[in-house]
């Protein structure tokens, strides 16, 4: 069964009349395995950050910077076990430690990692927990005795965007200028669901129970961020559509820019066109490739590859995607092979398509434990290279490298490569819950571009 890459992006704004869910889709299609409900809990309060049945309830030294009107408590999706719906909770608010800033969420992307989640595909990871790592919001507090530099950088009301990785840039790897191998937020945000002083931010409001973090814990009205994870996002950028740039966006970029080194007139395959294969096309097409050749088993999405520069489109249900490949390339295969979808299969399409002394660019996650296969005497003979790529770098690698082309250029708000009107579209909540249900039935998802879904709380 094969999936595609994408992303929802959900932005709150809480409601007093109403525990339930308002949806509002900017997407060609949805799918979706869970349905997010409301739990909210009035009835049991503890104030102040109290203890209850053994849970402490955190409370932050009162930050100097910010904070004044906060409310005391907030609401969240919480992931408790695999299969089983979302479930919306309060909180009592958190509150940001020392280079830490607390966030009003506006919209948070749903990446293909957090479905792994909520799916049971990565077993260690520790729950109950909210996850949503693809942010953009605003600043609304700085953790007390943070350094006066990151609180002009940050300033109260500016917005912000939040990185699938959150470095601590203190470690061995950032030192070494290789932020996304931080050896902090591996001990601790994945092996542990915390910060890096190995505390969640996260507390039920009455009972106090902690719930953990799956990266900054986006789907939520506040989150709090180390500030090493943000950068400014220019006034001009939409929140919905840029929560995406964190993750999705800079993968894309760095797979192509910094592991594939896309050189013009370079013949490349992308396999799997959803969201991160999508961008990957587009920017193929900017840095001058070829033939762009896309590879899935949807028919829609493969059209709809086309318009993102893609030159030919197979479908590897209705075709050997292999030997069109070779076929399309003279018998070489591409200079260039990425894999956006992260199965064994695709892995081996990757590395059989990549001509000799061409490059094979792995980008997509899959479930724990999977294994790919490679021609070892090919992989040594032909000079195959091997390039993984999980994101390109953090944002503090990318503030200069990415985020600044869009803050240049007159009515230019993305950058030139990014074609966003072709990555969304809307569809209402009734057709949302009525497709939902029939794709529950589909073998393959039926994600066709960039999905923005919108969520009032």
């Amino acid at each position: 069964m094969a999936f595609s890459m994408f992303r929802r992006v959900i932005t709150k704004s809480k409601t007093q009349s109403q525990h339930s869910l308002t949806l509002r889709l900017l997407s060609s299609r949805v799918f979706i395995h869970n349905t997010i409900i409301s739990n909210s809990n009035n009835n049991s309060i503890v104030e102040n950050g109290g203890s209850v049945n053994s849970y402490h309830c955190y409370s932050s030294q009162a930050s100097t910077v910010g904070g004044v009107g906060l409310p005391s408590y907030m609401r969240g999706a919480v992931f408790w076990e695999p299969n089983k719906p979302l479930i919306i909770e309060e909180f009592y608010m958190p509150r940001p430690k020392s280079g830490e800033i607390l966030i009003k969420t506006k919209a948070c992307g749903v990446c293909h990692s957090d479905l792994h989640l909520m799916k049971g595909d990565f077993p260690s990871y520790i729950s109950p927990c909210v996850v949503g790592h693809e942010i953009t919001g605003e600043v609304v507090e700085h953790g007390p005795f943070t350094d006066s530099k990151i609180v002009k950088r940050y300033p109260i009301g500016s917005h912000v965007v939040g990185a699938f990785i959150m470095p601590c840039g203190n470690c061995f790897f950032c030192s070494k200028g290789e932020d996304e191998l931080c050896e902090d937020f591996s001990a601790y945000n994945r092996a542990k669901g915390t910060l890096f002083d190995g505390e969640t931010r996260l507390f039920l409001r009455g009972s106090g129970k902690p719930i953990f973090m799956y990266c900054m814990g986006g789907l939520a009205e506040y989150c709090v961020v180390p500030a090493h994870a943000l950068s400014i996002l220019p006034n001009s950028l939409p929140y919905t559509d840029s929560a995406i740039l964190g993750c999705a966006v800079f993968t894309a970029y760095g797979a192509m820019a910094h592991a594939a080194e896309v050189r013009p007139g370079d013949s490349i395959v992308v396999i799997g066109v959803g969201g991160v294969g999508s961008s990957c096309l587009q920017i193929a097409r900017a840095f001058g490739a070829s033939d762009i050749i896309a590879v899935d088993v949807q028919d829609e999405k493969l059209q709809k590859a086309k318009q993102f520069g893609a030159t030919h489109a197979i479908n590897a249900i209705q075709e050997d995607a292999i030997e069109k490949i070779r076929e399309i390339t003279g018998g070489m295969g591409v200079d260039i092979a990425v894999d956006a979808l992260g199965k064994p299969q695709t892995f081996f399409q990757c590395t059989q398509s990549v001509r000799d002394g061409g490059k094979a660019v792995m980008v997509g996650l899959t479930q724990t434990g999977a294994m790919g296969e490679v021609d070892i005497n090919r992989l040594v003979r032909r000079k195959l290279s091997l390039q993984i790529h999980q994101v390109c770098h953090s944002l503090l690698f990318n503030r200069s490298k990415s985020l600044a082309p869009m803050e240049q250029g007159q009515g230019k708000i993305y950058p030139s490569w990014l074609d966003w009107q072709k990555l969304v579209s809307s569809i209402s909540l009734m057709q949302f819950l009525e497709n939902t249900n029939l794709r529950r039935q589909s073998k393959h998802s039926m994600i066709l571009t960039r999905e923005v879904l919108l969520v009032e709380l």
